[in-house]
């Protein structure tokens, strides 16, 4: 492909969907069919968007199952989820960008639904939200406090999605948190959204569904055996809560 090629192919990029990725073979394939599928179902059609895959020190088959599926891939040396963010997000092209967890799958109509919400330009920073991928009444349970606080809170995740330019302007992720950077991420944008009278919006009908991994291996209570713990722990005990997100975020696969 030529210079001139590429700027045009660039220019006419709308979604850059970047993908953080720790040994994800077991849910990356699935995510990347939904995503084909979804890319086919974009009116502005599947060349519009490109997959990136911040593959964040894997050691299983998950950078070559990306490129088998056409991603393209870079390598983030940092160990860290808002590292593999923002590294994934450096080789964006597209004017949105787009971000979602590797254990997902999304919606047909989710790119166009972005379009949707994005088109009036009074939307800062967005979100599809999420479902699980199974029920049970200690995960509804949990997920109905959740909906809650994220509803009153206008915060939600899913995937997640922003305009290149206000990306920049905050300086993506904030990689000096272990957890929680997606939320971070949110308020930071809605912030320089706020003068502009933009605002933080979901999409209509188009969930992604998340896997119920952790809920797998931790129970599925244990957002009300073990969540209460870790909040006493960060008052007494920074120590014992670092080992707990080590081992909830970064040990799990």
């Amino acid at each position: 492909m030529s210079s001139s090629q590429r700027e045009t192919s660039a220019k006419s990029l709308r979604f850059s969907l970047v993908i953080p990725a720790y040994n994800e073979a077991v849910f990356l394939p699935m995510l990347l069919d939904s995503v084909d599928v979804a890319r086919t179902h974009y009116s502005g059609g599947r060349e519009a968007i490109e997959v990136i895959v911040g593959n964040n020190m894997s050691t299983d088959t998950t950078a070559e199952i990306a490129l088998t599926h056409g991603c393209i891939v870079t390598l983030i040396e940092k160990r860290m989820i808002a590292a593999a963010r923002n590294g994934g997000a450096k080789l964006a092209t597209g004017e949105v960008i787009c971000f979602i967890d590797a254990d997902s799958r999304i919606h047909p109509d989710t790119f166009n639904a972005i379009d949707r919400t994005l088109s009036a330009g009074d939307v800062v920073v967005g979100t599809t939200g999420i479902n699980p991928e199974r029920w049970s009444l200690g995960i509804a349970l949990t997920w109905m406090i959740a909906t809650i606080m994220t509803f009153f809170a206008r915060v939600d995740a899913g995937v997640v999605f922003c305009r290149r330019a206000d990306f920049l302007a905050i300086g993506g992720y904030d990689e000096t948190l272990d957890y929680a950077e997606d939320i971070k991420f949110l308020i930071d944008l809605k912030k320089i959204g706020k003068p502009r009278r933009q605002r933080f919006a979901r999409t209509r009908n188009t969930k992604a569904i998340t896997s119920m991994r952790k809920f797998d291996k931790h129970g599925d209570w244990h957002y009300f055996t073990k969540m209460p713990r870790v909040a006493f722990w960060m008052l007494i005990n920074k120590t014992r809560v670092k080992r707990f997100t080590d081992q909830y975020w970064y040990q799990d696969r």
